[in-house]
């Protein structure tokens, strides 16, 4: 709010930090949607749905070898539980996420309503630490898949078999300049993928069924050995819904959906507070990749296990992690098989582009409003590249294996798709609609299951999701510290009788008392103002308004004050504000009057008894504690002109 001067910025952090001075604001926007285009000016809800679907559609590069080696010969019926859980449970949560939260949050933002003060904030922490293991191992695990694709490939396998990791640190690199660049052209570049990797697979699917239907032994061999091996039909329900857990990675694809949304067109009338049409746009988005994925993943699986070999799936056979590139090789030929495992790497290598996307939308949203995380964080382009220098120690930490990344992103999409459940739940109860919340729970239930089951099976996505959030927890506590001074108030508002004191108090001194209100009666501002005068050796003349504020939700970082004008008991002028930091609505108000009325305003104290340390902790914490001395510190780092600096007192 100090109006000095500062030299001009250079052209790189101009760059850096484009659209930073409009992030924060109410009705604002943060990350990749920063100052976004008005609704009518967006995409196609098709055209966002290729967005998403470069991450969900692009699983199908290692999704029918996941599932053949988690369920073997029952690799088609597991997949078709996954298919119900996907269209009777994760479809309709999403969808009412998308009516809840339309602007990209997802259902983060709607679990945050439900908690207030330090708790909501350490939870909400919490889902982010998640939600970065979900995005950011989307990133490197399909770019670690991407160069595995590259690196099997039977024409460059002799070249390129020890630079796997060279490879996967390039392409995280190419995605990370893709965002510097500016994303929004590349909803092109995924509509263009996305068409050209599904008509391929169209092409492998349809011959591997011509395969599958011409060489009639290869259905009989395999419903033989089924019924060898689990003897009737509920035997293998019941080991495929054992080993649906395993498949989890087939239901990626929902939260980064929501996360897109704000790219959504709608309708010409939508507003922010109520965008109908890109809702309604969002949930067609959703029930169209949801509907195409699920027939492609039972085609697929289907045509995988019963044409492949078993020892191929495993690690070192041909299909690990490539079972639909194998068939192209096989039964297309090399230029074919060439072709499709080009789109398949650039599909892997863009299914990054939604994760970022999300990264972008939910992290800026979130830790600098709670000053967990620097002001310039809210810009895309240092996110950017946070995100990609982390995706590099990421990738590097795992060795840009697909397989060893498979738990932690598991368990990043399970947490995030069960929280949404929840939340869904809770919704739907608030809402009275109770059957509505009897499938949510149930829902909920299934999910929960699988994700303690993920959990229990690979334990190690549980422990990097902490690493993650432990990151992420002390990050934003040691950001939080680091701003402790910073002001924090994006605006102040005087009502009208507010403003009638300050425009008195012009002509003269300006002098305010802070005081912490007790019983509010005739004796405490009586004493107070002899206090003030003995304390700095002031004459009875002197004139004061006093100044109260009560601490709100000490958690929250940045809001708006808002200063009320009251006269009690027919003599004293008093201005109440609301805030989350004591010391900071002192200084926001300090400097506004100074600012509208170009006088320096003078604002008396007394000390605060106790220990400084534990006064600043209560500081920090409950926006209280040691309020002259923070007061000041505030001002000065606010106003480094001295001369122009409110003055405070202390005695």
């Amino acid at each position: 709010m100090a109006t000095t001067e500062h030299p001009p910025p250079s052209s790189l952090r101009t760059w850096m930090l484009e659209g930073l001075a409009d992030m924060g604001k109410a009705g604002g926007h943060t990350g990749p949607h920063a100052q976004p285009e008005p609704p009518h000016k967006g995409q196609r809800w098709w055209r966002v749905m290729c967005l998403t679907g470069v991450d969900y559609f692009s699983t199908l590069g290692y999704q029918p070898g996941i599932a053949a080696l988690a369920a073997g010969l029952l690799s088609p019926i597991a997949t078709i539980v996954l298919v119900i859980v996907t269209l009777a449970g994760a479809l309709p949560v999403y969808r009412r996420v998308a009516e809840e939260s339309p602007h990209g949050e997802g259902s983060i933002a709607m679990l945050e309503r439900l908690l207030t003060f330090w708790k909501g904030k350490l939870f909400v922490l919490t889902l982010l630490g998640f939600a970065a293991t979900d995005f950011l191992i989307t990133i490197t695990l399909s770019a670690a898949d991407a160069s595995t694709h590259l690196v099997e490939n039977p024409h460059l396998t002799s070249t390129l078999h020890d630079k796997q990791m060279l490879i996967t640190l390039v392409l995280v690199a190419l995605l990370g300049a893709v965002f510097l660049k500016g994303f929004l052209e590349a909803i092109g570049v995924a509509v263009a993928l996305v068409a050209v990797y599904l008509a391929l697979n169209v092409v492998v699917v349809i011959v591997g069924v011509w395969h599958v239907a011409t060489a009639g032994h290869v259905i009989t061999d395999w419903s033989s050995a089924l019924t060898a091996e689990h003897g009737n039909v509920f035997a293998m329900v019941g080991v495929a819904l054992l080993v649906f857990p395993k498949l989890a990675l087939g239901l990626s694809g929902f939260e980064t959906g929501v996360a897109v949304m704000p790219h959504v067109q709608g309708d010409e009338g939508d507003t922010e507070e109520d965008p109908r049409g890109r809702i309604r746009d969002t949930k067609k988005l959703l029930t169209a990749a949801a509907l195409i994925m699920s027939v492609f993943l039972i085609a697929t699986s289907f045509i995988t296990t019963l044409l492949i070999p078993e020892k191929e799936f495993e690690s070192g056979g041909q299909a690990n992690g490539r079972a639909l590139a194998y068939l192209a090789h096989e039964y297309l030929g090399g230029t074919f098989g060439t072709v499709y495992d080009v789109s398949t790497i650039a599909i892997l290598w863009f299914a990054g582009a939604s994760a970022m996307a999300g990264l972008l939308n939910l992290m800026p949203r979130y830790l600098p409003r709670y000053g967990m995380a620097p002001h310039w964080a809210r810009a895309v382009r240092p996110m950017v590249i946070v995100f990609t220098l982390v995706g590099f120690l990421v990738t590097w930490i795992f060795d840009a294996d697909v397989d060893a990344q498979g738990g932690a992103y598991a368990t990043g999409v399970l947490v995030l798709m069960s929280s949404a459940a929840i939340a869904v739940t809770i919704a739907a109860r608030r809402a009275q609609q109770r059957g509505w919340t009897i499938g949510f729970a149930v829902v909920s239930a299934v999910l929960l299951y699988v994700t303690v089951a993920n959990v229990v099976e690979r334990p190690d996505g549980v422990k990097i999701g902490a690493c993650f959030i432990a990151g992420i927890i002390l990050i934003s506590l040691l950001s939080r510290l680091a701003r402790a001074f910073e002001l924090r108030v994006t605006s102040v508002t005087l009502d009208d009788m507010a403003e009638r004191f300050v425009r008195d108090m012009a002509s003269r001194k300006m002098r305010f008392i802070a005081n912490e209100p007790d019983q509010r009666d005739k004796a405490e501002y009586r004493d107070k103002i002899e206090q003030i005068r003995a304390d700095n050796d002031m004459p009875e003349q002197e004139d004061f308004v006093f100044v109260e504020v009560t601490v709100t939700d000490p958690s929250e970082f940045e809001a708006s004050l808002t200063v009320r004008g009251e006269v009690l008991h027919n003599r004293y002028r008093v201005l109440t504000l609301e805030s989350s930091s004591v010391p900071n609505a002192l200084a926001a108000l300090l400097l506004h009057v100074r600012d509208s009325t170009n006088c320096t305003p003078h604002m008396y104290f007394e000390w605060t008894e106790g220990n400084p340390f534990a006064n600043f902790l209560r500081f920090l914490l409950f926006g209280q504690g040691e309020v002259a001395p923070v007061t000041r510190e505030v001002l000065r780092e606010a106003e480094p002109d001295r001369g122009r600096r409110p003055r405070v007192h202390t005695g």
